[in-house]
């Protein structure tokens, strides 16, 4: 099958779905310029995310995560949503049911317009409160570093699931119900070599789903799908609708 069969033939499986489920990473994001801050292209000042996305770094010392933290606040806050952003918000438009799942933190999703929408690694541009909890939106560029609950005046952290933390619960509920209930499912510039998302094309596979990777490389999931497509999300998810 060619490039263009490939999407005729998910183009035809979306306009006839009522379920659908989508789940993105750091390759539509890319495509806005937001860098992945993971591997070698992800170093600040000789750290790499995993040395600073964890509970242990914070509490060792909050003021150098925060630091990080607003590095990445201001580059993303430079950046604007894709043509594939924006057509996956339309798309929810088009099925009775639909879930859009990402992996990235940049609120990118939101600002196309995206509302059925589970973030499952939380949302950088909010912050909850190390002492009472409270979660609230902070779109602070650049951010004052130690930040103070408004509520307690506890330390602020990022409202993001960081290394070594387990996801939340009802999220990871919410996504099972749909790809246990969708009838198409697409993944969308992600490895998905990391669980849970690992297990997100097995998963719908047998629940009947059809499955599409729409991806820059091949992964350990395009033997597992039932069409692989190669190229930038930006240019193919338009092509979708």
């Amino acid at each position: 099958m060619d490039q263009a069969e490939a999407i005729h033939s998910v183009k035809n499986r979306l306009a006839q779905a009522r379920s659908v489920a989508v789940l993105t990473g750091a390759g539509i994001s890319a495509d806005s310029g937001v860098p992945t801050f993971r591997g070698t292209d992800g170093l600040w000042r000789n750290f790499r995310a995993e040395d600073l996305a964890t509970p242990e770094a914070f509490a060792r010392d909050p003021r150098l995560v925060w630091e990080w933290y607003n590095w990445r606040r201001e580059v993303i806050a430079t950046k604007h949503p894709t043509p594939g952003h924006l057509a996956l918000a339309e798309m929810e438009t088009r099925h009775e049911r639909f879930l859009l799942i990402t992996q990235n933190v940049d609120g990118l999703h939101r600002a196309a317009g995206s509302r059925k929408l589970l973030e499952l690694h939380g949302n950088i541009w909010m912050v909850r409160c190390t002492a009472c909890g409270a979660v609230e939106e902070n779109r602070d560029v650049p951010m004052v570093l130690l930040p103070s609950c408004r509520s307690c005046r506890g330390l602020l952290r990022p409202h993001i699931v960081w290394f070594g933390e387990t996801l939340d619960e009802k999220r990871l509920d919410q996504c099972m119900g749909a790809l246990a209930s969708c009838e198409v499912l697409l993944i969308v510039g992600t490895s998905g070599a990391v669980y849970p998302a690992a297990s997100f094309a097995p998963i719908a596979k047998a629940a009947g789903a059809f499955v599409a990777e729409l991806n820059l490389d091949p992964t350990p999931q395009s033997q597992l799908v039932d069409v692989a497509i190669r190229g930038r999300a930006g240019q193919l998810i338009p092509q979708l609708l």
